[in-house]
């Protein structure tokens, strides 16, 4: 049994080549993008001995069942039948006869991430990037630097010395707020949204289930028909999904028929404009995470109250850290900014939090607040201040800014939990609600 690629497959394989080295394949579910760049991943291998390559997931258990256990035998299976690879079940790589190592890594998992970025590697693949924090990859890129000859068989044939380093992605298609979109298709750097000064090294291509209908049984199209036509849109089509539609929040201003909605962008300062400080508040919304590679992100984001009666978010702080990890790191926001005291959902039992945090640091003045309203309702007075004018993001937070326009009146529609929005949230009640009656009782 062998890969039969259809045309348009060829046609992403022959991207995957090209002098571009970020590059990324989107499209619907099912359309064949990981198998292609796992292909391309073992193939690049194979080419130059001792390169290092790296497969990243946001989890590390989904990299393991659908990567581990599932594409990559499949692909050595089919492609490379004449290699003999070694795999380490310790580690989580598979090892060429040349040397090559083809490692397997989740970003939630901080012991194990740090082991593998311990190294340099020649790729990175960034699979279902859309789950990704555009923190956690520019953490990864920094370790893109391996320098590895080429076969010399093959350095002959190409007139190459060196296999080039590439950034591989792929993804079904979040909306047009993520850095995904603003990376590929806006060609500005996410975050600050400069124009990148080298477009054309990064190339995305669609690639969709019909691309890859030959490999699919025809009941998989009639499940696609039946989605809504949002789902369709990004698994069926692979599209971008525009401004999501009732969100609460909007990078750019908006035009009703009540007049015009400032967006988050409008207010926007740098930190060199910051006016002093009335008071500062560190807010956490946990997950109950052990920090063992399950469960949601600590949500961290500093606010203060200027002396001019605005909000400002100063800082996202966000991790995916075991209890004593995240108490830590809320306690050196707290110092950093001077702040007046860390505020914390209490929504796992008992004192937990607060035990947390004064564990870390007794001196810290901490407050617990309950939640008796649900997530929209708790936002919605936030949202309203944005419109008002009245708080400003100073600087660029991209990953907290995308949560927050997913969140909509009828609930978040991003992936995964709200955590870095939720702690905005809590942050700016406190600062500037929490005296004036709210969707919160004070512990």
């Amino acid at each position: 049994m062998t890969a039969n690629l259809t045309p348009r497959q060829r046609e992403a394989n022959r991207l995957l080549a090209s002098p571009a080295s970020h590059i990324m394949l989107r499209g619907g579910s099912r359309s064949g993008k990981t198998f292609l760049l796992i292909r391309a991943i073992c193939q690049r291998a194979v080419n130059a001995p001792g390169g290092r390559h790296a497969i990243f997931r946001f989890r590390f258990n989904h990299a393991k069942t659908s990567i581990w256990s599932d594409t990559l035998p499949k692909v050595l299976k089919l492609c490379f039948p004449g290699v003999s690879v070694s795999w380490n079940k310790t580690d989580f790589y598979v090892e060429f006869p040349n040397g090559s190592q083809v490692w397997i890594g989740g970003l939630d998992d901080k012991e194990r991430v740090e082991k593998i970025l311990g190294a340099e590697y020649v790729t990175l693949y960034f699979n279902e990037s859309s789950q990704i924090a555009w923190s956690s990859v520019e953490m990864a890129m920094s370790r893109l630097a391996q320098n590895v000859p080429l076969d010399p068989v093959i350095a002959q044939a190409t007139g190459r010395t060196h296999l080039p380093l590439k950034a591989y992605f792929d993804c079904n298609p979040p909306s047009k707020l993520h850095w995904s979109y603003v990376l590929f298709r806006s060609k500005m750097k996410p975050g600050t949204k400069e124009k990148l000064t080298d477009p054309d090294d990064y190339a995305e291509m669609l690639v969709n289930p019909s691309d890859n209908a030959a490999n699919l049984p025809a009941k998989y199209f009639e499940i696609l028909a039946n989605m809504s036509a949002a789902q369709r849109l990004r698994f069926e089509k692979g599209e971008w999904a525009s401004e999501v539609n009732g969100a609460l929040w909007t990078l750019e201003d908006r035009v009703t028929e009540g007049g015009e909605i400032p967006g988050i962008d409008r207010f926007r300062v740098s930190r060199d404009q910051l006016p002093t400080m009335r008071r500062v508040v560190v807010a956490v919304d946990p997950s109950g995470t052990k920090g063992d590679g399950g469960g949601d992100d600590i949500g961290i984001v500093v606010a203060g109250l200027g002396i001019d009666g605005r909000g400002y978010v100063l800082e996202d702080a966000t991790c995916q850290l075991s209890p004593e990890g995240w108490g830590r790191r809320a306690v050196d926001m707290f110092r950093r900014w001077d702040a007046d005291r860390i505020v914390a959902e209490k929504n796992f039992g008992g004192d937990m939090v607060r035990a947390i945090v004064t564990t870390a640091d007794r001196g810290v003045p901490f407050k617990a607040v309950d939640a008796t309203r649900g997530k929209v309702v708790r936002a919605e007075p936030i949202a309203a201040l944005y419109e008002q004018g009245k708080v400003s993001h100073a600087g660029h937070f991209p990953d907290l800014e995308d949560q927050m326009c997913n969140f909509t009146a009828s609930g978040y529609v991003g992936e995964g939990s709200p955590d870095r929005a939720d702690a905005m949230v809590w942050a700016l009640t406190e600062l500037m609600l929490a005296h004036k009656g709210s969707a919160f009782d004070v512990l």
